[in-house]
């Protein structure tokens, strides 16, 4: 992380090498340092708000919705019935907001490591921080993997939003990070334990121009423990290399991902607020460059 230049903030890590980004701020709205990571809130003057853990952007308003819509409604819409959810991760309140629009949703649990980053977006970022006053909202704060060991609960559909599991370290280097428990081969077997007959779940996929070797090994431990197994992604300006994508399993071998079963045109989802998803950006998303295609069938 690099603030060298004045009236910019610019993300530069060790985690994604030889390349930066960087936004022209305005001010500082805060900055604290929590039991598990730095958090801060800036005000940029292009990109709106934008909340930044341990030197990574987490969002800006300008194009939350490209990842907060999604996560949450590439699987939401893949399930026939998704009345209950779960969130793992998620402490902006983004992936509660989206839950709240979905009319098939009856209840979401969702389990934040951090409750400091809660509050800091329901303070200085009500844009996202609204999610949390959801009334279909039950929320916890802990380890989202113990969480998952200890619930006796099943949910239609889980979705992990998670950070990227390494962070800055001290030295200029990485060290893991809260989120790195999300990212162990054995959570996906968890998740699975916790979902109902024909569930779904939905996590947080890294990029594939940084991480394929990453994404290919998680794939390929998914396909050994689900019988559908999928990647999709997303643009978003403000991640590294501007795209991020999504591991999507499920328990039943009937489900295509790729064609939604709750199927939201333009003028649906523009009812309903949204700004990105709609049922063709859904499909299209599925939609691989040659080099991802070859990665993800070595994967299988």
């Amino acid at each position: 992380m690099d603030q060298d230049l004045k009236g910019w903030y610019t993300e530069q890590s060790p985690m994604w090498p030889g390349q930066a980004f960087s936004l022209q701020i305005e001010k500082i709205l805060h900055e604290k340092k929590s039991k598990f990571q730095n958090i801060q809130v800036l005000e940029s003057t292009h990109y709106g708000k934008m909340l930044v853990l341990d030197g990574a952007i987490q969002f800006t308003e300008r194009d939350e919705a490209s990842y907060q819509e999604m996560i949450t409604f590439l699987p939401l819409n893949s399930h026939p019935h998704p009345k209950k959810v779960l969130v793992v991760g998620g402490g902006d309140g983004g992936v509660a907001r989206e839950c709240s629009r979905h009319p098939a949703v009856e209840e979401v649990v969702q389990c934040e490591i951090d409750a400091e980053v809660i509050e800091a977006c329901k303070t200085f970022v009500p844009s996202m921080g609204c999610g949390f006053s959801n009334p279909k909202l039950t929320l916890y704060t802990g380890d989202g993997a113990q969480f998952l060991e200890k619930t006796n609960d099943k949910f239609d559909v889980i979705i992990t939003d998670a950070s990227d599991p390494v962070v800055n370290g001290d030295g200029g280097g990485v060290k893991d990070g809260p989120a790195i428990s999300l990212f162990q081969e054995d959570y996906y077997a968890r998740m699975k334990d916790k979902l109902t007959e024909g569930g779904i779940l939905c996590c947080q996929g890294e990029c594939m121009w940084l991480d394929a070797a990453l994404i290919s090994r998680l794939v390929k431990n998914c396909h050994e423990i689900f019988p559908v197994v999928e990647y999709a992604y997303t643009c978003t300006p403000s991640y590294p290399s501007g795209q991020i994508g999504f591991i999507l399993c499920s328990k039943n071998e009937a489900t295509n991902f790729r064609d939604p079963v709750t199927v939201w045109d333009c003028e649906k989802a523009t009812a309903l607020s949204l700004k990105y998803y709609n049922a063709d950006i859904h499909r299209a998303s599925f939609v691989m460059p040659t080099f991802m295609r070859n990665i993800l069938k070595d994967a299988r």
